[in-house]
């Protein structure tokens, strides 16, 4: 089930950005992230009110080291979104799930030695980088000499995304519900697109190109959802791998929405994710047949 969680989540992601890309020729990326935070606190706190969920934390901290790590991610995202051709942005920003899984078989090699952890999650790590090839098979980068500061600001909002990530599991473990762990980080998306309109200013609303931003939250806050309650109750390297599938779907629409060519390099890129995703997952099953859906 949580498997479902995390492609449902990359369904609302890759929704969003069509939405954003309509909008972003009325609105800048600091009103985006801005308004994106807005529509989710709005409906997250009348959600927390129908079902009684008070969004008092003991875990403050948490919550900041979540909103900080995630802004940075986003912020050097859109760095490196206007330094570095789109599909090298998003292929650096996309390795999130490399790093994820390298910080996860790192960790366990330290704690437990080198054999056990290599034996059982050696092919899991694998069918991470498998997927990863196949996201850069779909986006094929491309890097000019004039570029390399653009690609190491791509390569931290990939790192500072697996951080993230990592720290929304670390929220569900600290008994953190979902609604809450994304109100947060609403809260920090807010902070920070009205900080960065301060320096670049605020566009005029003209409908109905405005009624854009209402999509683009809803399924923001949709898809931190499903992604939360996937990191929070799925096995997270194999939620990572599942997370290539975004690039699936925003293949699909460029495709149906914008007319765009996917090669035949592209389609077997497709191809490895979701081979990849779907390995990953048997994988787990077969490793670990009954562990609960807590357990990482």
């Amino acid at each position: 089930m949580q498997a479902l969680w995390m492609l449902l989540a990359s369904f609302f992601f890759a929704s969003m950005g069509v939405c954003i890309k309509f909008a972003s020729s009325h609105f800048n990326s600091f009103e985006i992230v801005f308004y994106r935070g807005l529509v989710g606190m709005v409906f997250l706190l009348g959600i927390a009110r129908v079902q009684g969920v008070s969004m008092r934390t003991s875990v403050p901290m948490m919550h900041v080291w979540r909103s900080i790590v995630g802004t940075i991610s986003l912020t050097a995202w859109f760095f490196a979104i206007a330094a570095l051709p789109l599909a090298t942005a998003m292929t650096l920003n996309y390795m999130s799930s490399v790093w994820i899984a390298a910080f996860l078989l790192g960790g366990s090699v330290l704690m437990q030695g080198r054999n056990a952890p290599i034996r059982q999650q050696g092919p899991l790590f694998l069918t991470v980088l498998a997927g990863f090839a196949g996201v850069a098979m779909m986006l094929r980068p491309t890097l000019a000499d004039d570029q390399v500061v653009g690609a190491l600001v791509g390569l931290l909002s990939g790192i500072f995304a697996a951080f993230a990530y990592l720290q929304v599991a670390a929220l569900s473990k600290a008994g953190e519900p979902e609604s809450r762990t994304v109100f947060y980080f609403c809260v920090g998306a807010v902070l920070a697109g009205g900080l960065g309109m301060l320096f670049t200013g605020a566009s005029p609303w003209h409908w109905p190109s405005a009624l854009w931003l209402l999509p683009i939250g809803l399924l923001a806050l949709f898809g931190q959802l499903c992604m939360t309650r996937a990191y929070s109750r799925g096995a997270t390297m194999v939620v990572a791998n599942l997370q290539y599938f975004g690039i699936v779907i925003a293949g699909v629409y460029g495709i149906v929405f914008f007319g765009d060519q996917l090669p035949l390099v592209g389609w077997l890129g497709m191809a490895l994710i979701i081979a990849s995703g779907i390995t990953a997952t048997v994988l787990r099953t077969r490793t670990v047949p009954n562990a609960p859906a807590e357990e990482h």
